[in-house]
């Protein structure tokens, strides 16, 4: 989950489109902090983990308790309105969104699930409490599939035939995506930018340094690349360092028990 915060964390400094589209920049400023995909990427894995081996029904409503928790315990995180709304209401409904917040928050469940049906499976539950759109629904689904089949050794060429068969085609490079590209909410307009900037990048790092140079939606978009890459090529130390220091002690507690597990399953994350 380290790659998907720490995209959130540089990427944040120039979400709104005030990225200068351009992958020479600072990773982390002064300005470089967590927002609201960060804390519901760290709600969404701690509900994951603790329904493990539960029913879909659990794990649906575990989700749903996590993230108004920890929406409640950080309001000014950055909060969408309707989203914002939906975290403190007494019996919360979803609301047929189809907003890029189902896939900046589903990282872990390309981590934690053996095979690629369990994975789509915990995807659609993360998503459906709030985004319940079909367009929601595919979102998350894809992000978590590129992380687990990113982890198990697929190819790059792989992971791109398998998006653009099941959920998106994926017809711009960066290059083309990148002059045109504007502030665009939506998972249709914020994943497949996302998976382009993964597919391209070289490593860890210039994956990040590509989804920031697109601009937009930055934050989450880099989020969503971020979480690909690390699955991929792990990620380099100093830059997990760097996240760790601009996280809240409560997170970190989440990301090490998230990284405890996945030791204990034999699955390494560097």
């Amino acid at each position: 989950m380290y790659g998907a915060i720490t995209g959130d964390i540089v990427g944040s400094p120039y979400e709104f489109d005030k990225s200068k589209k351009t992958k020479d920049f600072p990773l982390f400023i002064a300005a470089s902090r967590y927002t609201d995909d960060s804390m519901m990427t760290v709600a969404v894995a701690e509900a994951l983990l603790d329904t493990l081996g539960m029913d879909r029904e659990k794990r649906r409503s575990e989700v749903i308790h996590s993230m108004q928790k920890w929406g409640r315990r950080y309001p000014d995180a950055g909060y969408g309105g309707r989203f914002y709304s939906w975290l403190y209401e007494r019996h919360p409904q979803p609301y047929n969104s189809w907003g890029n917040g189902s896939a900046m928050r589903v990282s872990s469940a390309g981590w934690l699930f053996d095979s690629l049906e369990e994975t789509l499976e915990a995807a659609e539950d993360t998503a459906i409490v709030t985004h319940n759109h079909p367009e929601g629904i595919k979102g998350a689904k894809c992000t978590a599939a590129v992380i687990w089949a990113a982890r198990n050794g697929w190819s790059k060429d792989q992971i791109r035939a398998y998006v653009q068969k099941e959920f998106y085609p994926l017809r711009k490079t960066c290059d083309e995506i990148r002059p045109d590209y504007h502030f665009d909410v939506s998972c249709q307009g914020t994943v497949p930018p996302a998976v382009t900037a993964f597919l391209e990048g070289e490593s860890f790092e210039d994956v990040i340094r590509t989804a920031v140079s697109l601009g937009g939606d930055c934050d989450t978009l880099t989020c969503i690349a971020g979480g690909m890459a690390e699955a991929f090529y792990g990620i380099p130390a100093k830059m997990k360092t760097d996240c760790r220091k601009r996280l809240e002690f409560d997170m970190l507690r989440v990301l090490d028990r998230f990284d405890m597990h996945l030791q204990v399953l034999g699955i390494r994350t560097e």
